[in-house]
């Protein structure tokens, strides 16, 4: 359905907000917010983005995710670039969106990791790369609350933001196959390798939980908006851990003896 003021009510034009809508071919809008901080636009996106699966405006085909902008599927026919971008912004001013809150509807995952030398093989390259040491590093992972921006391939959830001291780059070359449940860091960002595959992320540990599962109703139990603190686990935690589905439930810290 579209989205407009109620008869008689009018939108002030302060209360609109400042959201950037670029056509993208002839059938799709790349929305963003103009301003604000890296974690605002990257915040307001995910806002927008649940406000338009919520509202469905005339001629929406669907709405995908990305780390600070939603990418905006339409129907050409039905409604042009300009109708479509204006009626964004009313939807969004009719909610009182505001870019920089936080989520109320995210869920929180504690996800454990297990650190040897084949689960993390490029964990010393990184830690020379910040110019710290490895349990530097790990503690740094440890004390970020990470937010899931986006699904990538194979439902990979790519998070952000690691308080690392630095960027960290991507592999010279590129791996061919890691195993699932691998985590890996490039930039200040953050990913799980939900299925076995290449990547140039640099691994730096595993989970032993499952994290994606066809088999399940939905096959994830995370969505964008979602926080995630990783913890570091004995190795003797990995058989008790192995293959358990991920859910806000699946591990807590008492787990840990």
């Amino acid at each position: 359905m579209s989205t407009y003021p109620a008869p008689g009510q009018l939108i002030p034009a302060s209360a609109i907000p400042d959201i950037k809508a670029v056509p993208f071919g002839d059938s799709a809008l790349m929305v963003s917010i103009a301003s604000g901080t890296v974690e605002e636009r990257q915040t307001g996106s995910r806002k927008l983005r649940e406000i338009l699966l919520e509202v469905r405006p005339h001629g929406l085909l669907d709405v995908v995710a990305g780390v600070d902008s939603v990418l905006v599927e339409f129907d050409c026919l039905a409604v042009s670039h300009g109708q479509l971008a204006q009626t964004i912004r009313l939807a969004a001013a009719s909610r009182s969106f505001e870019g920089a809150g936080p989520s109320q509807t995210g869920k929180h995952f504690v996800i454990p990791i297990v650190i040897n030398e084949a689960f993390a093989p490029d964990l010393r390259d990184v830690a020379e790369e910040l110019g710290i040491s490895k349990e530097a590093v790990l503690r740094h992972l440890e004390a970020s609350e990470l937010t899931i921006n986006l699904l990538a391939s194979a439902m990979a959830p790519m998070m952000g933001r690691v308080e690392f001291p630095g960027q960290v780059s991507r592999c010279k070359e590129p791996r061919t196959n890691v195993d699932p449940g691998s985590v890996m860091v490039a930039g200040t960002n953050a990913i799980i390798q939900p299925f076995p595959g290449p990547t140039g992320w640099k691994v730096i540990g595993r989970t032993p939980l499952t994290i994606c599962d066809i088999r399940e109703n939905p096959p994830t139990s995370f969505k964008p908006g979602d926080t995630v603190q990783f913890k570091v686990v004995p190795e003797s935690e990995w058989k008790l851990l192995e293959g358990r589905f991920l859910r806000t439930d699946s591990y807590t810290t008492k787990e840990v003896h």
